[in-house]
């Protein structure tokens, strides 16, 4: 969440930035009228407990004292029974005040584009050019098809729509992507492996933010008297390691990697999104999560995204960097890079990674913070999450940008070792 200093000290300016940034209005009225009475309320609390202490002590001087304690004690009575309704006011107000600030998006950096949709975001740079064929281009659907390698109907019958049953060598070629990228970011860029759950408490999905604005895209599972919810991305276990939690600075940065189903009960129709895989409610994600230095955070974000690019820079597929527009970043972030894969069917760029920096606003929700060397207090620290990259996207892009005429697809180089030495699934 925000800043509380931002939401009592700046509440104009705070409420100014979201509109003009977020398209979110802040309703200021409900928020001072709740501050001030909660203000009102704690005071009045503090002096009833002051009160009842002092009348409390008199009580047992005067029974020292032998003295008559019936109206002091009536007194100490009424004392309590104000103090307990006060204390019940103040329950509510605090929790009717976290819940709106709950619901307020982080405010994005200076130099994010300002937007209302994708087209805001703002390309940073290209790499690879898009292949050209002498061919009719397929697309990943009508390639998987052949032996059922890729199958809708099966899984629609299993599951329901946006399912995917996939079979054979398109399987394990959806498997070798998963641990070349795995490898390629434990070996090579430092991140430590972690194996979390794929079902997780509310407290967990509050403190990344896809509660309680979001529980609508979410799989909710009961269990005993609490829920639990199937996570959208492994971000959400990944980040919740470091809540309630105070991080030594020699911990800094801390970078972790999962490989893990993801879930997501996203409403609506996509179009052409949703034929074959690009849109579907249980996907897989390689997901990359830093908690860094706050002054370092931005230089983490770099190479976070740095890190998502080289795994697609090595499997040879043209993309490009966006910066996203202040409209189109997500509930949390500070600032987003998207990655977007080139899709030959599609002839266009496509999403496969999203980088973002939360700033310190997951690490308050969470109370994760970090002890700073120079004070020697505890502090937010910064939260990261990133895409490393989304394996059935990335499958998508393998099987359409490396497919032969006779409708074969060449295994990438850097994946063959995964495919036992395998160069073309015919």
């Amino acid at each position: 969440m925000l800043d509380p200093a931002l939401l009592r000290g700046q509440l104009a300016d705070t409420a100014q930035r979201l509109q003009a940034t977020r398209a979110y209005s802040l309703d200021v009225v409900a928020l001072e009228a709740l501050e001030a009475e909660r203000k009102q309320i704690q005071t009045r609390t503090q002096e009833l407990q002051n009160l009842r202490n002092t009348r409390s002590k008199s009580i047992g001087v005067a029974k020292a004292k032998g003295e008559d304690t019936v109206a002091l004690m009536a007194e100490v009575a009424a004392i309590a029974d104000e103090l307990k309704a006060s204390e019940a006011r103040l329950d509510v107000l605090k929790l009717d005040l976290e819940l709106l600030a709950l619901g307020i998006p982080n405010l994005p950096r200076d130099e994010v584009p300002i937007g209302k949709d994708e087209h805001g975001n703002v390309e940073q740079h290209r790499w690879g050019s898009p292949r050209s064929f002498d061919f009719a281009v397929k697309d990943h659907v009508d390639l998987g098809a052949r032996k059922g390698w890729l199958d809708g109907d099966t899984a629609a019958k299993l599951s329901g729509a946006r399912f995917t049953v996939l079979r054979g060598e398109l399987a394990r070629l959806h498997r070798a992507l998963a641990q070349f990228m795995l490898d390629l970011h434990t070996v090579e860029h430092g991140y430590l492996e972690c194996n979390v759950p794929l079902l997780v408490n509310a407290d967990s999905m509050r403190g990344t933010g896809q509660l309680p604005k979001f529980e609508e895209d979410l799989f909710k599972a009961p269990i005993g008297d609490s829920p639990r919810y199937l996570i959208p991305t492994s971000e959400v276990p990944l980040t919740n390691i470091v809540r309630d939690s105070i991080v030594e600075d020699a911990e800094l940065p801390m970078r972790m990697t999962a490989h893990s189903m993801c879930f997501r009960a996203e409403a609506g129709s996509y179009g052409r999104d949703v034929r074959g895989m690009i849109r579907q409610h249980q996907f897989e994600k390689v997901e990359l999560v830093s908690m860094a230095r706050p002054h370092e955070s931005d230089a983490e974000h770099q190479r976070m995204t740095r890190c998502a690019e080289v795994v697609l820079e090595k499997l040879g597929l043209p993309y490009r960097r966006m910066l996203l527009c202040s409209g189109d970043m997500g509930f949390s972030a500070i600032k987003t890079f998207d990655l977007e894969v080139w899709l030959p069917s599609q002839n266009c760029y496509r999403e496969i990674s999203s980088c973002s920096n939360c700033g310190d606003f997951q690490a308050r929700r969470m109370q994760a913070r970090w002890r700073n060397p120079e004070t020697g207090k505890p502090e937010p620290l910064h939260t990261l999450n990133g895409s490393g990259v989304a394996v059935g996207r990335c499958l998508i892009a393998v099987m359409e940008n490396y497919q032969n005429a006779d409708g074969s697809i060449t295994v990438p180089e850097v994946l063959q070792r995964y495919m036992g030495g395998q160069a073309r699934i015919a």
